[in-house]
């Protein structure tokens, strides 16, 4: 009874918050896009939209940034104003506020995304008559999209399997190091990630369970060694 309390007040919220996301959207024009994502949903997170930024829609699904506070857990906290970039080029600056219930359990977030390509773009014209020749920081790469595969297939793009850079060529270690990577950033958190991940790989379904189970026990000091 007291979990069935719980999602009807997570469903509350996620209800009270979808006008919400229409109104910050509408105040601050075609530059912003709001995205409430609903966690117990992972693989297609996106309960309501509006703006398009980064062209989500409802049912789709989060980012690697999603899938790395979802991997947190409870201890996920807000992250605020932060810059990134979309595959396309564009200049991204959002805010991720966690969704937590009262019980302080994380399940969901909402996502605000602000077009300022154009920001950029005027601030490195300044600098430029300005004289400010000094490189620019490089803004990392986010993968926004409404398929959940192309997000697990960039958050392997970014891991080069070691100084080989194939999964041959790693031994077993490395190999293990690999999915206790892809664990911590919440990959596994998904419905057929492994079998996704063992298909990119080359390597079986159940293979790719092993090196999970292996990742997760040496992940955990308390741990005997049995897989988890």
């Amino acid at each position: 009874m007291a979990e069935k309390g719980l999602e009807a007040e997570r469903d509350a919220i996620v209800a009270a918050l979808k006008p919400v996301v229409d109104g910050i959207a509408a105040t601050f024009g075609p530059v912003c896009e709001v995205v409430l994502h609903d966690y117990r949903r992972p693989e297609e997170s996106v309960v309501a939209v509006a703006g398009s930024v980064t062209g989500r829609e409802v049912g789709g699904a989060m980012s690697e940034i999603g899938l790395r506070l979802l991997a947190r857990g409870d201890e996920a906290a807000d992250d605020l104003n932060y810059v990134t970039r979309t595959r396309s080029g564009g200049l991204v600056k959002s805010s991720t506020m966690m969704l937590r219930d009262s019980t302080g359990g994380v399940f969901g977030a909402l996502c605000v995304n602000v077009d300022v390509t154009a920001v950029g773009e005027a601030h490195a014209l300044l600098g430029a008559l300005a004289g400010l020749t000094g490189a620019p920081a490089e803004t990392p790469v986010t993968t926004f999209g409404n398929d959940i595969d192309a997000v697990v297939d960039a958050v392997l793009e970014t891991h080069p399997l070691g100084t080989h850079r194939s999964w041959a060529g790693l031994d077993r270690a490395g190999r293990v190091d690999l999915f206790r990577s892809l664990d911590d950033q919440g990959v596994f958190a998904l419905r057929r990630a492994a079998e996704q991940v063992g298909a990119r790989l080359g390597i079986s379904r159940a293979s790719a369970y092993s090196y999970l189970s292996q990742a997760r026990a040496t992940a955990d000091p308390a741990s005997d060694g049995a897989p988890a």
